[in-house]
């Protein structure tokens, strides 16, 4: 048993992980990183990348059934899947370097392709190793929830981790769980030439805005994906070699393939906390606005804290305790500026409060700015026009942001600089944005807060009045 003693062991190599490793070693501290599974973890090999990748080829097959309105007259589309999967493969492969044993040995982090475990307050062990360290950061992230669904242990089913093993298109895929996941992967495979059905115990969506969600759910329905809310399932069974899905409200659907999208749960099976002392709470590890642990040698973050559980916050939440972990500073992660995308076609943003969320905290003080895709030039011009902006605005200030519509993923970056920083509205709109471009809605949006101050305002036009009168 070889016996390391270091300054950091970060215990995870996903984006939060690699994050710190880096940032920990390139400023001279000594590092150690484990990782059991897949360097790059979920987002690389299971998430975000693949999911995106898949979603981008879907996009291409989609674009063919649109060219009549541009003056372009195309074939039907042929989907090879296997060639789409191909594409994905390719897409991981590509950014795998980044993410590399190889290139983390080379920036001088030790790295250890085992399966950590604490065995006291300040020891894990990994293999054939055990380490002690100064400070311990888990980074161990999330796995997909499998529901207990009666009968699901007689079909086969698939997660985000295995769909990216399928080479052969689902005939009809019945996808459990209308969050981010279930609809993009609905949106993808209907477009890949799939049929698709999406079961929902709630709202499609239920934690964005009702009206935009709205939006999206007639466009999914318009693309051929049958949406079913308000309907929990009840069972499952094999029906010869297709799937059966019975919802609480005794409707029956039979498909080929079964996804299941229905949240994430925190990975901390493997690691013994109680040995190390570290608490726990029902979504992951509990924490302070530190992200230390009960522990205080031990921090955890991104998604095994228990919070938002997305790669962007991860990579915030390392640079968060690097000032705790290299320069004995204090710091504090926050939430209000953290965005959040659902990469449909349109895509779904947002950050900060949603218009629900700001009204029951501001009451009467809260105003809502709006803008629509379909008075933007190069929305029209590209025939993307689906979608609006919408902030939610508390004493001149921008507490909330929701946007849907074509690279609301892009525009919303505006407004989580805006809330991080605690401007106001009259700040965004001495922003000049270059025309024709999608970027004009954030400064049309700003506008249309100001509009009504503006030109319906008698005072202001009883001074232009004056000022006129009095100009030579």
């Amino acid at each position: 048993m070889e016996r390391i003693k270091t300054d950091v062991l970060v215990i995870g190599a996903g984006s939060g992980g690699l994050s710190v490793a880096a940032g920990a070693v390139q400023m001279g501290a000594r590092v150690v990183l484990l990782e059991g599974g897949e360097m790059g973890g979920d987002c690389l090999n299971y998430g975000c990348v693949p999911s995106k990748a898949l979603l981008a080829a879907a996009k291409m097959a989609h674009m063919h059934t649109r060219t009549q309105a541009f003056g372009i007259t195309t074939s039907k589309p042929q989907v090879d899947y296997a060639g789409v999967m191909a594409h994905v493969a390719e897409t991981i492969a590509t950014i795998a370097p980044v993410d590399s044993q190889e290139r983390f040995k080379g920036l001088g982090v030790r790295v250890i392709r085992a399966w950590g475990k604490f065995i006291s307050p300040q020891e894990v062990q990994a293999g054939d190793h055990v380490i002690t360290a100064r400070r311990i950061v888990i980074a161990t992230g999330s796995s997909p929830a499998v529901p207990p669904i009666p009968g699901l242990d007689t079909v086969p089913y698939l997660t985000n981790e295995t769909l990216w093993s399928l080479r052969q298109a689902p005939d009809h895929l019945l996808i459990v769980g209308g969050g981010p996941v279930g609809v993009e992967m609905a949106q993808a495979h209907v477009r890949l030439g799939c049929r698709v059905t999406v079961i929902e115990g709630a709202r499609l969506l239920g934690k964005d805005d009702p009206e935009l969600t709205a939006t999206l759910r007639a466009r999914l329905t318009d693309e051929g994906v049958t949406l079913v809310e308000g309907a929990a399932v009840a069972a499952l069974r094999p029906v010869g070699e297709r799937i059966e899905l019975r919802t609480e409200n005794d409707e029956v659907y039979t498909g080929s393939h079964l996804l299941l999208a229905t949240g994430r749960r925190a990975n901390t099976d493997k690691l013994d906390l109680k040995a190390a002392g570290i608490e726990t709470s029902d979504t992951g590890i509990r924490t302070d606005a530190g992200l230390r642990t009960s522990n205080r040698r031990v921090y955890a973050i991104g998604d095994v804290a228990g919070g938002l559980q997305f790669t962007h916050v991860a990579g915030y939440h390392a640079g968060v305790i690097l000032r705790t972990l290299l320069f004995g500073l204090p710091s504090k992660a926050a939430t209000q500026h953290i965005p959040r995308v659902t990469y449909t076609d349109p895509e779904l943003a947002q950050v900060g409060l949603t218009e629900t969320e700001a009204r029951w905290q501001y009451g009467a003080r809260l105003e809502v700015a709006e803008f629509d895709f379909a008075e933007n030039d190069r929305a029209v011009a590209e025939r993307v026009t689906t979608g609006r902006v919408k902030v939610m605005v508390a004493g001149g200030r921008p507490v909330g942001v929701s946007i849907l519509g074509s690279g609301a993923g892009d525009l919303v970056a505006l407004w989580a600089l805006v809330l991080a920083n605690r401007l106001k509205m009259r700040q965004v709109t001495a922003m000049v944005a270059p025309y024709p471009t999608m970027a004009e809605v954030n400064k049309r949006a700003a506008g249309a807060y100001f509009s009504p101050r503006l030109f319906e305002s008698r005072m202001v036009k009883r001074a232009v009045g004056l000022v006129q009168r009095w100009l030579p």
